[in-house]
């Protein structure tokens, strides 16, 4: 080889290992908008409530479109991803992320917001559904769980700073401000990926399956506000039978539409894989748990213990305080010595602060509980990383849209499983026992938890 020839594939390699840094921060910025404005909103329902003068039920829409639209569109837009470029897709979700975003600061009415809310879910879910895949193929094989390790971090900050930043800035400034802050952030991280992302090869002799994407979603929001409004509206009412019956029914017939379909929206054959299996159950299993925890937890703070809301919040941040430390470890330590030990570790760790919470009374010391919590965080990012990274591993490099996709749709599912669960455990218990059921219900959420993480902890170590 010629001297010039050396010099010149080796600028190549360093501007290719500054692009992808830079790709990380593009999709870090996607990550963080997007899961920040799952849970920013959260914090000023009342201010909505009293500005729009709506009924609770009502306003709470604001945050039930947002979270339906994100999960019944995420297999869509990750297959359009593989079908059509996760570059193109996920720059389109930025645009329409900041549209909808501009929309929201500027509704009118309580209607009008829920609407551009569902604009804005709709775009979320298009930066969601990709940035696995974006990252997958801009990192080697080597560093991919470091970079998704980071990412983790970026979601978990998100979701972290979403109620204390929503409190802030409608305190300080106006509800608005909440949603128009989305623009300049996301027109920086618009332009990062439009700058460094780099195009993709796509495979445009597929077709994209209209009806599987049509059933799933329908089948998955069905499913979804059935487990979301079942402590609301009573889980035997006729309202909740009926979405999930519903919900049975068209799920049932996805699947057999996908197995049936030459070019299907979701290719099953990738369940065949037991690495890809196994990572998704686990995730699913690891969200239901971490959701139980985030849901029971604020009810013991606050109405058993008597903390106020900002001191509970202060508190319960330890868990993704730690997470956030431990996810990029974890990852950089998954490169090296692969996924398997790592997340059956993350989730026995994650088990443990859970049954380490069960214990929980009226006059256990607050240093304990930020310590079950702190554990909590740590089985958490220990886990995640290693498993994310085993699960887009084992997806073929056609597929990479679709497996994220279903990364982020085992996210959101368990999101609602596990505060579904929680929420049905707490219901029950306050109707037999009264005022006292409380601290029996985090006794027995927790061990529910701790005990679906165990289970996920054996079907990781198998993987």
């Amino acid at each position: 080889m010629k001297k010039g020839e050396f010099f010149t594939i080796r600028n190549m390699r360093t501007q290719m290992d500054s692009n992808k840094w830079l790709i990380l921060l593009a999709i870090g910025i996607g990550t963080f908008m997007s899961a920040l404005d799952g849970s920013v909103v959260n914090t000023i329902l009342p201010v909505l409530n009293k500005v729009f003068q709506s009924d609770i039920a009502a306003i709470e829409w604001v945050i039930v479109i947002y979270l339906l639209v994100v999960s019944g569109l995420l297999l869509t837009f990750g297959r359009l991803g593989d079908l059509r470029g996760n570059r193109q897709v996920y720059l389109w979700g930025f645009v329409i992320f900041i549209v909808g975003s501009g929309l929201c600061g500027m509704a009118p009415s309580a209607l009008i917001l829920v609407i551009c809310r569902g604009l804005q879910a709709l775009g979320a879910a298009m930066l969601f559904s990709n940035s696995p895949a974006i990252l997958t193929k801009a990192f080697p094989a080597q560093q991919r769980g470091q970079a998704l390790g980071i990412q983790a971090t970026m979601t978990y900050l998100g979701l972290t700073v979403g109620p204390s930043l929503g409190g802030w800035l409608t305190s300080a400034f106006s509800w608005r401000t909440v949603f128009y802050i989305n623009v300049p952030v996301g027109l920086l991280g618009l332009y990062l990926s439009w700058r460094f992302v780099p195009r993709d090869e796509v495979a445009r002799t597929e077709r994209f399956d209209v009806t599987g994407a049509i059933l799933f979603m329908a089948g998955l929001v069905a499913l979804l506000l059935g487990l979301d409004q079942g402590a609301a509206w009573g889980w035997t009412s006729a309202p909740i039978l009926a979405l999930l019956g519903l919900a049975v029914v068209l799920l049932a017939a996805f699947v057999w539409v996908e197995l049936h379909q030459s070019s299907p929206m979701l290719d099953l054959t990738l369940f065949r894989a037991w690495p890809f299996s196994a990572s998704v159950l686990s995730a699913l299993a690891n969200y239901i748990g971490l959701y139980a925890l985030l849901f029971l937890l604020p009810f013991y703070l606050i109405n058993g213990r008597g903390l106020s809301p900002a001191q509970a919040g202060l508190l319960l941040s330890a868990q993704p305080i730690v997470m956030a430390i431990a996810a990029p470890i974890s990852g950089t330590l998954s490169d090296r010595v692969g996924a398997r030990w790592l997340s059956t570790l993350g989730m026995l760790i994650l088990a443990g602060g859970l049954f380490f919470l069960s214990t929980l009374v009226a006059d256990t010391p607050l240093g304990w509980v930020a310590a079950g919590l702190a554990i909590c965080g740590l089985g958490t990012g220990i886990f995640i990383s290693p498993n994310s990274s085993a699960l887009m591993g084992s997806a073929p490099r056609s597929r990479q849209g679709i497996a994220s996709g279903v990364l982020a749709t085992a996210r959101n599912v368990g999101q609602v499983l596990g505060i579904g669960m929680a929420g049905a455990i707490l219901s029950s218990m306050a109707a037999a026992q009264g005022s006292g059921a409380l601290f029996g219900a985090i006794h027995v959420g927790m061990i529910a938890a701790a005990g679906v993480c165990v289970a996920a902890a054996v079907v990781s170590a198998f993987r």
